[in-house]
């Protein structure tokens, strides 16, 4: 699936949220400003030179798109900020042709040509890092922005392939609260396969269609379908690729229809046919108490598996958002692990480890 950053603010994002590929493409890119606070700030000019566009084009970029700059360090300095800023760095402040152009607020200059003009400036827009690349992903008058933008995508690719060592197909599981998630599934299933066992009255077929609903509740997907979109073979299990929030919102969904069946088939004194079931299940499911946990799942799922797995749940497309710098952190940062080291440190879960390893 082809990036296109200038158009979405969701891909954008997700770059600047990636630590990890920001380190690296800074260090690509060479590219150092001026040492301020803990990083390093980039003027106006330098941003001109550096993407060789007009003052014009940046201002116009800033006046389009200022929420989503100032979210990833685009400010303008004032006061003691400012005052402190023209201490420091007042002397590389470079002079341009626009010199003369009086200096205000609302041209965020960052102009000089002596000592006069910088005790002159009232506003000085600075850009981070993240910003300068922020603007790099919208600018496409710049050949280098152009450039900058592949750099970016090749770096993501990359960053999570040398983490994961290429497939992304079970980068769930790399997540510390994945192992106990997996591990308590078993037992959570079977109350809901046995509730199925003993109070519907239904063949075989009554396991993966009740499953199917379940996922088609939380999801919007049955397993089939899923594993289409996920692209997983015949013989691989969903749920050994499905984040631990998605399941336990599962596990949750089948112990408290489990009890919903027995309930209902005591009260009849008798099995359930399957259109009572589904009545149920139907009623079940759109009790109000589920609506924050689906909606929860279904960004998480959504989100992470079209940031970490380029992939998109058609029927999950308006739960899509930015990746978190927890997420990047939670699966690809340092609490990221594979299972090997999990169980290393948990012992205990072994014979978790063997179920999965043998699947």
């Amino acid at each position: 699936m082809t990036r296109d950053l200038t158009q979405s603010a969701i891909d954008r994002q997700n770059i600047l949220n990636n630590s990890q590929a920001i380190d690296s493409i800074q260090t690509k890119l060479g590219l150092s400003g001026l040492h301020y606070n803990e990083e390093y700030k980039f003027t106006t000019k330098m941003v001109m030179d550096f993407y060789e566009v007009s003052r014009a084009t940046i201002s116009r970029y800033i006046a389009n798109h200022q929420d989503e700059l100032s979210h990833n360090g685009y400010q303008v300095l004032k006061g003691q900020k400012l005052k402190e800023f023209k201490s420091l760095f007042g002397h590389l402040i470079a002079p341009h042709d626009d010199s003369s152009q009086s200096i205000t607020d609302d041209t965020l200059s960052d102009q000089t040509a002596d000592n006069q003009s910088i005790s002159r400036i009232k506003a000085l827009a600075v850009f981070n890092f993240r910003a300068v690349l922020n603007l790099g992903m919208l600018l496409t008058e710049s050949e280098k922005a152009k450039q900058v933008r592949s750099l970016m995508l090749d770096v993501v690719i990359d960053t999570i392939n040398k983490r994961i060592g290429g497939s992304t197909k079970y980068i769930n599981q790399r997540e510390e609260d994945f192992l106990i998630a997996i591990a308590r599934e078993p037992i959570y299933r079977k109350e809901f396969t046995s509730a199925l066992s003993q109070h519907l009255d239904m063949g075989p077929m009554k396991y993966s269609i009740y499953t199917d609903a379940i996922y088609n509740a939380i999801f919007k997907e049955n397993a089939k379908e899923y594993k289409a979109i996920l692209r997983l073979e015949e013989k691989d299990n969903p749920r050994d690729t499905m984040y631990a929030d998605v399941l336990k919102l599962i596990a949750s969904f089948e112990i408290g229809l489990a009890d919903e069946i027995r309930d209902e088939a005591n009260k009849l004194e008798r099995k359930l046919r399957p259109s009572e079931l589904n009545i149920l299940i139907d009623r079940f499911s759109n009790k109000r108490q589920w609506i924050p946990l689906i909606d929860d799942a279904r960004a998480k799922m959504a989100s992470r598996d079209y940031g970490l797995r380029n992939i998109i749940h058609q029927r999950l497309q308006k739960y899509i958002g930015a990746l978190s710098h927890d997420d990047y952190t939670r699966f690809l940062g340092d609490r990221s692990k594979d299972l090997i080291e999990r169980v290393l440190e948990n012992p205990q879960l072994i014979d978790v480890f063997k179920r999965l390893k043998d699947r």
